[in-house]
């Protein structure tokens, strides 16, 4: 029983290890994982994630479009925000990118005390490469 608690804890210790070994070297690259999107907040940057979940507030003030990524709605740790008046200039429509793993590059605000990146033009999105 002490051996498997051994075996596992350093399996999850490797793990973690490797985790944080992707993340700093995405960071070189000039990628911040959604993950960790927080800690650049009031800084420019470039975040990438997949898209959990997308939704288009249509009720809401500025008609606002949330693309949801390091998990999905609401334990989001990111979200990219068009607004409605910008809406139009992506196609396809944005709910197309759920399941996609996207870039997003711009401002890092913080918002509802998550990281978000509000986007007016398509060109500040890219898909990523696996």
């Amino acid at each position: 029983m002490y051996k498997t608690s051994c075996l596992l804890a350093v399996l999850a210790l490797a793990f973690s290890v490797d985790a944080d070994a992707q993340a700093v070297r995405s960071a070189i690259r000039g990628q911040i994982p959604a993950e960790q999107a927080i800690e650049f907040v009031d800084r420019e940057g470039t975040v990438c994630g997949k898209v959990e979940s997308v939704r288009h507030a249509q009720n809401s003030s500025g008609e606002p479009t949330f693309l949801y990524m390091g998990g999905d709605f609401p334990r989001h740790t990111f979200s990219v925000r068009i607004w409605g008046k910008d809406r139009d200039k992506f196609r396809p429509e944005p709910e197309a990118l759920a399941g996609k793993v996207l870039c997003a590059t711009g401002r890092i605000a913080r918002a509802s005390g998550r990281a978000e990146i509000v986007v007016a033009s398509p060109s500040s999105l890219a898909l990523a490469a696996d």
